[in-house]
């Protein structure tokens, strides 16, 4: 796989945040669902999801960064912070070329040296005692094992889309979601899910030698006719009739929890917003089985009614004193 950092076009300097911010781009743009005629969009999906997957992992990212791991996690250096050698190697002081590469020993110091006089030099001996290279798997047995074979590799992922309705989603509602092998789940929500959450099933993907890959389901909240999200919080428009805003009373309204009676004050004003508390959105931040939830907002709108003329007999030639423009200076 290509540099995690170029798959998701951010630098090597980039925050938790722009990385994420990144990927969410990255995956909304090449989505499998979204480009059912582009068959290198699923690979290039799969590519950005492993490399998000690396960067938004601190050790992952660290060991990276130093060279201990590749894009795919795999080590790569043995030896990693002892001595600065190259992948595979060994680098002490003084030495030129890198040291051990391929059972190559290329010299120490300022000039090379003969193999016979380096290893009579290190294991003792006349100068008519052929050199031995060192035993397979380093001096003694132990240390460098030379080429290691790469461990198994697991099977690939599998993406799926989870569509939500806006109400599941806002209540943190456990969802069905059936997998490629026709089982289907209950998958539990996170708390604070948006449109673009992905979520990772361990051992739900194609088998391979080194075991199953894993399931990513991607959320997609749908939208609502009436109710919009705002952080932690969730806003509605209320229409209410010019006489339930003069006399007030009890009016119903809507939340994602079901209908409540709303209490008007008499003289209510349209623009007047009234907080329904812990009818909002599940917070990221709640624990245990029930999470915290935020607020519902509700704007109050006055609805003019429809026989103007029937409003006009009542009021006859009262007209309202007050100036409400006069902030204005009008």
């Amino acid at each position: 796989m290509r540099d995690p950092y170029s798959t998701l076009g951010v630098q090597r300097t980039a925050s938790e945040k722009e990385i994420k911010s990144a990927y969410r781009k990255l995956a909304k743009e090449l989505h499998p669902d979204r480009n059912k005629d582009n068959p290198k969009a699923a690979e290039k999906f799969s590519d950005a999801t492993k490399a998000y997957d690396l960067l938004s992992d601190k050790d992952k990212r660290a060991q990276f960064d130093r060279g201990e791991i590749d894009a795919d996690g795999n080590p790569l250096n043995p030896f990693a912070g002892m001595g600065g050698g190259r992948p595979g190697g060994y680098s002490g002081a003084g030495a030129r070329g890198g040291g051990f590469r391929d059972q190559e020993f290329q010299g120490f110091g300022t000039e090379d040296m003969d193999l016979g006089d380096l290893f009579e030099g290190l294991f003792g001996g006349g100068r008519n005692r052929t050199a031995q290279p060192p035993p397979r798997g380093g001096f003694g047995g132990r240390g460098f094992s030379g080429n290691r074979p790469p461990p198994p590799k697991k099977g690939a992922d599998i993406q799926y889309r989870l569509a939500v309705p806006f109400v599941a989603a806002a209540a943190g509602e456990d969802q069905r979601i059936t997998l490629a092998d026709g089982k289907a789940i209950s998958l539990k929500l996170p708390a604070g899910v948006e449109d673009g959450t992905q979520m990772r099933l361990k051992g739900k993907g194609h088998s391979g030698p080194g075991g199953n890959g894993d399931g990513i389901v991607m959320v997609e909240v749908a939208p609502h006719p009436f109710f919009r999200r705002d952080g932690d919080n969730i806003r509605m428009d209320l229409p209410i009739t010019l006489d339930e805003a003069v006399i007030g009373g009890k009016v119903k309204c809507p939340t994602v929890d079901g209908p409540v009676m709303l209490t008007l004050k008499p003289g209510a004003n349209g623009g007047t917003v009234m907080r329904l508390t812990g009818k909002g959105w599940t917070k990221k931040s709640g624990t245990g089985d029930k999470p915290a939830r935020g607020d519902q907002l509700v704007t109050l709108e006055i609805q003019m009614p429809e026989d103007l003329d029937a409003l006009k007999d009542k009021l006859g030639d009262w007209k309202d004193p007050a100036k409400p423009r006069s902030k204005f200076g009008l």
